[in-house]
């Protein structure tokens, strides 16, 4: 239905004169009568008729009329549903216990008036598809993995490079380390499931094995956080990686050990991405926020991937 046309009715309606009507739609007076007919056509009803004194609605008018209303309400409320800035901030965080989900949070404290959506996408070619195709805002994301170039109209902001902790159960060999170097960590079994090849964080950990000469074993299903903590506070042996802002929680019998890793400190390098056409407002605050000096590992003794060094910080709007 033309939703023109049923504006074009109510105002004849609410004005009474075809005139008015003309006036207040800034159009003529003739459009407004082909308007009113073709909707009279569409619907097979007569719905106004004209007399000395203007425009009367007739019965079949009156029963259209509340569902003209109706029509135009939604309209109103499906314009304001997308209009920028009307619907939530629906940013991406990889995992909810992950680095940038605190960052996100942060952001939250600091703009409590910006409602977000929360959601975790798998690899950052699904992140890239959803901001090309507007289902979210802003992705966090490590770029660009080698063999792999943003498409353009992507933008990308850096905005944290964390550094990683080793994880070990307090039988391991390192357990009573204050810290440790990466060169001391060869020939250690570094376990880390869940890493899927063609991910970036799989580029990133195959870049770090290779550079120091560890041992980072995939094997295994991935059955999560927990079964992965109760592993590795059981093992001599097995130790993992996680960064120094995942946010982990275990039973206090494990009596696991976070030991900071120096000599270069392997940092994961997060960036935020957003498709550079996206008006939402909140998008912009969310870059300003995050753009802002911070505390992170940074100088000459921190390593992250040559793919990832060659970021750029992007000027604000």
């Amino acid at each position: 239905m033309d939703l023109e046309a049923v504006r074009t009715f109510l105002a004849v309606l609410d004005s009474g004169r075809f005139r008015q009507a003309a006036d207040e739609l800034a159009i003529t007076q003739q459009a407004v009568s082909k308007r009113v007919a073709a909707l009279e056509k569409e619907l097979g009803v007569r719905l106004l008729t004209r007399t000395a004194h203007g425009a009367e609605v007739t019965i079949d008018g009156q029963a259209f009329l509340p569902h003209a209303r109706a029509l135009l309400q939604a309209e109103a409320r499906a314009i304001a549903s997308v209009r920028p800035g009307s619907r939530a901030l629906r940013v991406d965080v990889i995992g909810r216990r992950l680095a940038p989900a605190a960052l996100l949070r942060a952001f939250h404290r600091t703009h409590p008036e910006i409602e977000l959506d929360v959601v975790t996408l798998f690899d950052a070619d699904a992140a890239v598809a959803a901001l090309r195709s507007g289902t979210i805002d802003a992705s966090f994301r490590a770029v660009t993995m080698p063999g792999r170039q943003l498409p353009e109209g992507i933008g990308a902001l850096p905005v944290l490079d964390e550094p990683l902790q080793l994880l070990t159960g307090p039988a391991h060999a390192l357990a009573s380390a204050r810290s440790v170097t990466l060169a001391r960590l060869a020939g250690h079994r570094i376990w880390v499931p869940g890493i899927v090849s063609g991910t970036e964080w799989a580029a990133y950990y195959a870049d770090l094995a290779a550079e120091f000469g560890l041992t980072i074993e995939v094997t295994g299903p991935d059955f999560g956080t927990e079964p992965l903590l109760d592993t590795v506070a059981d093992s001599p042996e097995l130790a993992t990686l996680v960064g120094a802002g995942t946010r982990l929680v275990w039973p206090e019998a494990h009596d696991l050990r976070r030991i900071p890793v120096h000599g270069p400190t392997p940092v994961y390098p997060h960036s935020l991405l957003w498709s550079m056409d996206n008006p939402h407002p909140g998008l912009l605050a969310l870059r300003d926020h995050l753009a802002a000096p911070r505390n992170e590992a940074s100088g000459a003794d921190i390593w992250t991937p040559s793919w990832a060094r060659q970021r750029t910080r992007l000027p604000a709007p």
